[in-house]
């Protein structure tokens, strides 16, 4: 019999352990050995170099975290049979394996309307039927369908295992020390009241520092202008390659991206057709990259002059503000490079554009609860006597605009 009770050894947490044979044999199957190849922070890297790890790595934290969650829960007298907590296990195990080529950065390019949600749902359908049901009781809690709901927040929450997991993890290996959290604190503060995860009032501060940590690394690693300026860059190369072969034009292209390249694909159109899912569980970074190196001799002067500046790192140039880009000042950019790239109006958008990013580190929608000591439940806004929370749960908007630099 096959040892399938293994130990990693992760660089964030030093040695984890593979407690359930289904883990092992989920990390074994083609369609997680795929998030191998898919980086985590999609274009961070381009500003900070060591931030080169995968999904792969992501799930395996979350994994890890999870059991020590269930381990903190058990141990207070909860009720939480093996079997939930295997598939529990399961549920944030998989909870990315639905994640296209560059995450978050193509999203909606490659299949129009879809998410990465939608498609690890089918994904996670598909790996049922190959283990025989197996997964079944994940894919319930997955999708906020199994009666004890505190087990769905675990996976799926404003203070998840996957948050804790990936603002730990893009913290170490972006080096940007602001995003590190007091991770363990909190577990071993996590309590369950009336079928939902509450944080004991011991904890709060680890809980501010959280949130906090997450609204800095939006600012300074996920939105940071240069990483926008890639992903922004990556978006337009694949719009034009997709609008170039709608016209019939040949690109070098990998036979399961041609799929994609070639068809437009609506939400519809994939769940209902299961050669989609087929071709989309091939794809990962390599094929993006090897298509873009390719490119940047195509031809059509705006995809090649795209991937040269993408491979080269001659990026958009972004200035972000508070208040919306004049008309006036868009006009005059669009001017200039008009003339310096003799281009028509209708090619514009791919040299010239303006959009908006936003940040909120907390909603109070599915809000975060602290228990205080006389049993009382409250959210973290009430609790906290720190007024910067209230002001975490605002939604700051900004504008950019984007330029090819002349």
């Amino acid at each position: 019999m096959l040892n399938k009770k293994k130990i990693v050894n992760d660089p964030v947490y030093g040695f984890i352990n593979i407690q359930y044979e289904i883990i092992f044999d989920l990390l074994s199957h083609p369609y997680f050995q795929r998030l191998r190849n898919i980086k985590q922070c999609a274009m961070t890297h381009f500003v900070y170099p060591g931030a080169m790890h995968t999904r792969f790595h992501h799930a395996l934290g979350a994994t890890h975290l999870m059991c020590l969650a269930l381990e903190t829960l058990r141990s207070k007298g909860h009720d939480i049979t093996d079997e939930e907590a295997e598939a529990v296990t399961a549920a944030i195990l998989l909870h990315d394996i639905g994640h296209g080529p560059f995450s978050h950065a193509l999203e909606n390019c490659i299949i129009e309307n879809v998410h990465h949600e939608t498609i690890s749902a089918l994904i996670m359908d598909k790996l049922n039927e190959e283990f025989n049901g197996r997964l079944s009781l994940a894919i319930e809690i997955f999708n906020d369908r199994y009666h004890k709901k505190f087990l769905h927040q675990l996976v799926s929450s404003q203070l998840d295992l996957d948050r804790m997991d990936y603002l730990n993890r893009d913290s170490f290996f972006t080096g940007v020390s602001e995003g590190v959290i007091s991770f363990d604190r909190i577990i071993k503060m996590l309590n369950v009241v009336n079928d939902r995860i509450v944080v004991e009032e011991k904890g709060i501060y680890s809980v501010e520092k959280f949130l906090i940590a997450r609204r800095l690394m939006y600012w300074q690693v996920y939105l940071h202008k240069t990483v926008i300026a890639a992903e922004t860059m990556l978006t337009k190369i694949l719009r034009r390659a997709k609008e170039l072969a709608l016209q019939g034009v040949e690109l070098f292209t990998t036979p399961p991206f041609k799929v994609f390249l070639y068809n437009r694909i609506t939400q519809n159109r994939f769940v209902s057709d299961e050669k989609y899912l087929k071709e989309f569980v091939k794809l990962d970074d390599h094929d993006i990259n090897a298509c873009i190196k390719i490119w940047a001799d195509h031809e059509d002067k705006i995809l090649s002059y795209l991937c040269q500046s993408f491979i080269n790192r001659k990026l958009y140039r972004v200035e972000i503000q508070k208040e919306p880009i004049g008309k006036i000042k868009v006009e005059e950019v669009k001017r200039q490079i008009k003339e310096r790239f003799d281009l028509e109006e209708k090619d514009m958008h791919y040299f010239v554009f303006t959009d908006t990013i936003s940040n909120s580190a907390y909603k109070k929608v599915d809000t975060i609860e602290i228990l205080r000591k006389d049993g009382s439940v409250v959210d973290i806004t009430e609790a906290s006597d720190n007024f910067n929370i209230e002001a975490l749960a605002k939604t700051v908007e900004k504008y950019y605009l984007c330029s090819v630099k002349l």
